[in-house]
């Protein structure tokens, strides 16, 4: 029970309690299982004061300092803590639901298995605080500051974590379903087990997380910093569902998505057995080539995707390319008038050994120096030259489609 001389003390009023306190600084007020609902207490010294299960709730405790205080059980429903100073204090089993702290100071503060469900933290510092099973569903912890925080088991349901700083902390076990983690830092983080069902992950820094054994059904992953992170056994499929497990964050959703969703595999199938990589440096007077070379393949029915090297755009063309070729059943490379064209060739045609090349070159042109050099590749088809665009076109069919198709089936067997 509370010490009556310092609860009478303190219904008079910050500025006397505050004074009291000056004159009293040993002092450790016992203040436990009173009744100061709806008081204000705003800017009071409550320093190391014992307040286990008081009743705050609603209370006005504005940039008071708490520093110490055990506030264990204590009912803080409402409460008003901005600014307050709660480095170091006992909120054991307290209740917080709907309490405003935003930027308040709960430095190294024992926060163990206390609800803060609908807590404002926004701006909070809560580095090396203890939230082990803390229910912090819905929270706004928007740029606050968790680091090495120990979360195990929290429940972070729908918690507003954006622009957080969760380096170092320990998230094992947490519960993360639908939590916004949109440009949180989380680098050295521990996340084994934990739920990231539905969770949004766009921008987020894992560097050097632990991301093992936890569940990912529904996330959102966008922009994300996976440099040296952890990952193992990552489940991708709801909990009424038999486990899928991958161990990429960032292809997890993908792969989901892929399983159950007929219209994507059939993309994929379109990807790998149709698209054919058109290079050439296609200039005003070359447009009806172009235009010519896409509709006899669509007549085919392939997918020409064209890389014009007379527009290489921002992009590394190297990168570019490469990454178009890894796409291709074929690929076709007019010469024709394209002076970066062999050297780019010189480079896919060596990496990708199952993807046929058909070079196409304008008779009234002379043939590169390195075209000899390309021959020597099994996957590479001799020059077809063409004297004019009808020529090609009437060609085109058998002379060009079917080699390339043909050396493709026989590539892709065992």
């Amino acid at each position: 029970m509370a010490n009556e001389e310092h609860f009478s003390v303190l219904k008079q009023g910050t500025t006397a309690w505050n004074t009291w306190r000056n004159q009293h600084p040993p002092l450790q007020p016992d203040l436990s299982d009173t009744n100061l609902s709806d008081t204000n207490l705003s800017n009071a010294d409550l320093t190391s004061a014992d307040l286990t299960s008081a009743n705050l709730s609603e209370a006005d405790l504005s940039n008071s300092n708490l520093t110490g205080a055990d506030l264990t059980s204590a009912d803080l429903t409402g409460a008003n803590l901005t600014g307050a100073d709660l480095s170091n204090a006992n909120l054991v089993l307290a209740y917080l639901t709907g309490a405003n702290l935003t930027g308040a100071d709960l430095s190294n503060a024992n926060l163990g298995s206390a609800d803060l469900s609908g807590t404002n933290l926004g701006g909070a510092r809560l580095g090396g605080a203890d939230l082990s099973g803390t229910n912090l569903s819905n929270a706004d912890l928007s740029n606050a500051n968790l680091f090495a925080a120990n979360l195990v088991l929290a429940n972070l349901t729908g918690a507003n974590l954006t622009g957080a700083n969760l380096t170092g902390a320990d998230l094992s076990n947490a519960n993360l379903f639908a939590a916004n983690l949109f440009a949180a830092n989380l680098f050295a983080a521990n996340l084994g087990g934990a739920n990231l069902g539905g969770a949004n992950l766009v921008g987020t820094n894992l560097r050097e997380a632990t991301l093992t054994e936890c569940r990912i059904y529904g996330v959102s992953v966008w922009d994300i910093n996976l440099t040296g992170a952890l990952q193992n056994n990552l489940v991708i499929t709801p909990e009424d569902e038999a486990n899928i497990a991958v161990d990429n964050l960032k292809i997890a959703q993908f792969l989901y998505l892929l399983l159950n969703n007929k219209e994507i595999r059939d993309v994929i199938n379109t990807i790998t057995t149709k698209v054919v990589l058109i290079l050439g440096c296609f200039t005003p007077e070359r447009k009806a080539t172009l235009d010519a070379i896409r509709n006899e393949l669509r007549t085919q029915d392939y997918v020409p995707i064209l890389f014009d090297f007379d527009h290489p755009g921002s992009r590394d063309i190297t990168e570019t390319v490469t990454t178009l070729a890894r796409l291709a059943r074929f690929i076709i490379a007019d010469l024709t008038g394209a002076r970066s064209i062999p050297q780019e060739l010189a480079f896919i045609i060596p990496a990708f050994p199952s993807v046929p090349v058909q070079p196409l070159l304008l008779s009234s042109q002379s043939e590169y120096g390195m075209l000899e050099h390309f021959t020597k590749f099994p996957w590479v088809l001799p020059v077809y030259k063409y004297s004019d665009l009808p020529h090609l076109l009437t060609s085109f069919k058998k002379r060009v489609i079917d080699p390339a198709e043909q050396k493709a089936q026989k590539l892709a067997q065992p």
